[in-house]
Parts: C-alpha cells; structure tokens; sequence
C-alpha cells in the first residue's frame, strides 16, 4: 500500500483529505506544522508528499528546496490558495513536480497523484487512471477523454462530471453527489447547475455519436448507462 504524507495545517481540509486518500485504498500520514512536516519527509518513506504552500513554521517553497537540496526526490504537489503565474513558477523553480489551486476537486487531485506515483517509478502503472465504457474512455492522469479515435473537447467541469459518473457505472448518481464531488464547497446555487453543464456533457458524449449513455435517472441524478452503451455500438 502506498503512502502518501499530506502537510496540510487547515482543520477541515486536512483530515479531509486524509479521509478521501484512505478511502482510495492509500495509507495517509498527516502533519499539520511546515517545521514537522519537514523532518516527516525526510525521515519517512513516502510514494509523494502533499505540500501545502502557507503554513507554520517553514512554508511549502523552503520545505521543498530542502528537501531536493539533500537529495530527497520524493514527488511533490504542492497546494496553494495562491493563482499566479509567478507562484507557480516559484513552487515549480524550488523542486515541486506539480501545483494544484485550491479549491480542487477530488477527481483532480486523485489524477495528479497517479500521474506522480507513475513518473516517480512508485508502483508503475495504476489501471485506475483510464476508466472505460464500451468505446467511451476517461484518461484521468492526462484528463483526457473521448470515443474510440475521437477526443471529446470536454471542460474541467464537464470531464470531472463524466469521471465521477464512470466511476459507477450503471449505477445511479444523486445530483448532490455531483455537486458535492465537482463543485467548491462554498458554492450555493443549488443543483441546477449540474443539470445544465449534464446537458452540455450529452452534446459531447453522445449526441455527435447516436449514443444515450448518461441517462436521466427520476427524482435522483443520472447513471452512466453500459447496457445502452454496447447497443448503440
């Protein structure tokens, strides 16, 4: 089993983040305080590290020079509430191997990590990564998607929808599962959006196909149908 160590100091996105790891079959160490996480990963023997930019005590970008300074090459993603070119550039400049800008959605996260474990040698290839319905594909390391040759032009929202619903296929989805799993926490607007950006994902995935895939499920979400998906093939 993999490990992963988190340095994350929020209260609530940090055993968040340890619960949602755990749930996916990774062993989690959490540490909230940069001076200690610092001596966890030099100390520890992680698969990648999850570095938050702003904490106490030793911040994100000196952790991670110090780190490849002595020559850990653990891979790094670092999380920042920061959206700059220049922060960026910086995390990137101090030896982290990827920045994700909070808020990120699970499905997101999850693809960067297995993106890391496989460019970090730590396990090789996780079949995880591409999910598969019939000749509909979701590559989620290079957050890519499409039907058989043809990619699918797919926004972050429209791609992290199709994720979450291929990852239970044939199995109803709740709309509140959706917005839960690709929305900010803070959003409020209610559920709607999720069906207008679901009617936008259909033109994509199946109309241009004569395919019914994502099928309307009454009084709860929508289901990644299979069953429809190999007759129309």
């Amino acid at each position: 089993m993999k490990e992963i160590l988190v340095v994350e100091d929020d209260p609530q996105l940090g055993p968040a983040l340890r619960r949602g790891l755990t749930a996916e079959g990774y062993r989690v160490e959490l540490v909230a305080d940069g001076r200690a996480g610092l001596e966890r990963a030099l100390t520890g023997d992680h698969a990648v590290i999850v570095l938050d930019l702003m904490l106490p005590g030793l911040n994100g970008y000196r952790i991670c020079a110090a780190l490849r300074a002595v020559g850990v090459d653990t891979p790094v993603l670092m999380l920042t509430a920061k959206d700059g070119a220049h922060d960026e550039a910086e995390g990137l400049d101090t030896g982290a191997d990827d920045y994700l800008v909070k808020p990120f959605s699970s499905v997101v996260l999850l693809a960067r990590l297995r993106a890391l474990l496989r460019r970090g040698g730590a396990g090789g290839t996780d079949d995880r990564s591409v999910l598969r319905a019939g000749d509909l594909w979701v590559d989620l390391a290079a957050r890519r998607a499409g039907r058989g040759d043809s990619e699918l032009a797919l926004t972050p929202k429209e791609f992290a929808i199709l994720a979450c619903l291929m990852h239970t296929p044939d199995q109803p989805v709740s709309k509140e599962a959706i917005l839960d799993e690709v929305w900010d926490p803070a959003y409020t607007g209610g559920t709607a959006i999720v069906e207008v950006y679901v009617s936008a994902l259909r033109k994509k995935v199946d109309a241009p196909f004569g395919t019914h895939t994502i099928e309307t499920v009454r009084s709860c979400g929508y289901r990644l149908d299979t069953r429809q998906e190999r007759r129309a093939g």
